[in-house]
């Protein structure tokens, strides 16, 4: 074993790693779990990963992603002892993954546990996952390396860390790792028939968010990881260019999150008791007085108009905090721009902006031409804004009527 290994285990897991391996393979047979090593130019490590895993589990599947050295001489020496996928061309990680999971799921596995060629994983951790998984099935089980290590690469630390900031933004769970490749995968919770929007290393953040998203249970489990020398390490993990595509999908993930998600599950929970509920706590027996309590409503109304979309509820929130507004209530106004309103307002917005301006109203899409979409999105821009002073202004002096005849606030201090 080599001597600068990262452990990372808690006491739970130590008891995982006494089983034996024939142990290890028995548990995984009965859990109808296969394990796949997706590869490509790993030839200096993948037949020790490969000779190692079967060891553990008698179901090994390798799905070599179109590799252009020896891997698949190294694959066929194997013989039955495995089954292979091969990718005609390089596809990228998240493809051979996913074409692996496929394969599993067609020939009846309930579990798939992957991991990486390159010899970073230990092949001897797979009876943490087996034990994982019989304590906690239909769970996507994350390995979690100890980012906290001597010896683990900066990169790989600061890329963990901002994808956990995401990953905790988009589905409201936190994980220590999110970006870690030995995972075990539960088939059946799993939409393997989806269009994914990805088919590289970023995939396996996209099917964490999605699996959170369909109500999948995700955990970390501790495991750990060897990253050899910088001179003998074989990465095909491009910084800058994967960075750049993660960031991407993560502004997708949080658009959607902010256009649909958070305003979708908003109204599931609105119901007649949520709503007596919200109001009977953060109005009737609220401290704050009518007037601060209208402006959190003005305020949230004119966000939710506001032409910055996709940062409208982020925007609230800080402008709440900083006015020392009800937070809450500011949050719940912003949701003004729920997708069936949204067409209204954007319209409003614009013919505004045209009255303003002395600009004809544009209807017909046979009327828009390239030199006049700036100036209808100048008319846009500029309507929003007037439109929301103006419906914020409304809304504030409607709320102050009904509170001061509906609400008796017991204090008037904050006015």
């Amino acid at each position: 074993m080599p001597e600068n290994e990262i452990y990372n285990y808690a006491p739970e897991a130590n008891n995982a790693v006494a089983k034996s391996p024939q142990e290890c393979r028995r548990v995984l047979k009965d859990l109808s779990c296969c394990v796949i090593i997706p590869t490509y130019n790993n030839d200096g490590t993948l037949s020790q990963v490969i000779s190692e895993v079967l060891q553990y589990s008698e179901d090994v599947i390798v799905v070599d992603d179109g590799s252009t050295d020896t891997t698949p001489e190294i694959i066929r020496s194997f013989g039955d002892a495995i089954k292979s996928l091969t990718q005609e061309k390089n596809q990228g990680k998240g493809v051979a993954l996913l074409c692996g999971m496929v394969y599993a799921k067609r020939y009846g596995f309930k579990y798939a546990i992957s991991i990486d060629s390159d010899g970073q994983h230990y092949p001897s951790d797979l009876p943490i996952f087996a034990d994982a998984i019989s304590k906690m099935p239909d769970t996507l089980i994350v390995g979690a390396r100890n980012l906290r290590a001597e010896g683990m690469p900066g990169k790989n630390t600061f890329a963990n860390r901002f994808s956990n900031f995401w990953f905790k933004l988009e589905t409201g769970i936190r994980l220590d790792d999110t970006q870690s490749g030995y995972r075990a995968y539960p088939l059946d919770k799993i939409e393997l028939g989806s269009r994914f929007l990805t088919g590289g290393y970023e995939f396996e953040l996209e099917i964490l968010v999605f699996s959170a998203w369909r109500g999948t249970n995700v955990v970390n489990v501790p495991i750990r990881v060897y990253y050899p020398p910088e001179g003998e390490r074989v990465s095909h993990f491009k910084p800058f260019r994967d960075f750049t595509k993660i960031s991407i999908l993560n502004t997708i993930l949080v658009l959607y999150c902010l256009l649909w998600r958070w305003p979708v599950n908003f109204f599931r929970k609105l119901t007649w008791k949520n709503c007596k509920s919200f109001i009977d706590r953060y109005i009737i027996h609220s401290l704050e007085s009518n007037a601060r309590i209208a402006s959190a409503i003005a305020l949230g109304v004119f966000m939710g108009v506001a032409p910055i979309w996709g940062y409208q509820m982020l925007c609230a929130f800080a402008l709440a905090h900083l006015l020392k507004l009800n937070k809450v209530i500011t949050l719940v106004a912003a949701n003004i721009s729920l997708p069936p309103l949204i067409p209204f307002i954007i319209f409003g917005g614009y013919w505004t902006g045209c009255k303003i301006l002395g600009q004809p109203v544009i209807i017909s899409l046979n009327q828009i031409s390239v030199s006049s979409i700036g100036g209808i999105l100048l008319q846009y821009l500029v309507g929003s804004i007037v439109f929301g002073i103006a419906l914020a202004a409304l809304c504030w002096a409607v709320s102050l009527l009904l509170l001061k005849i509906f609400r008796h606030p017991k204090s008037d201090k904050n006015a």
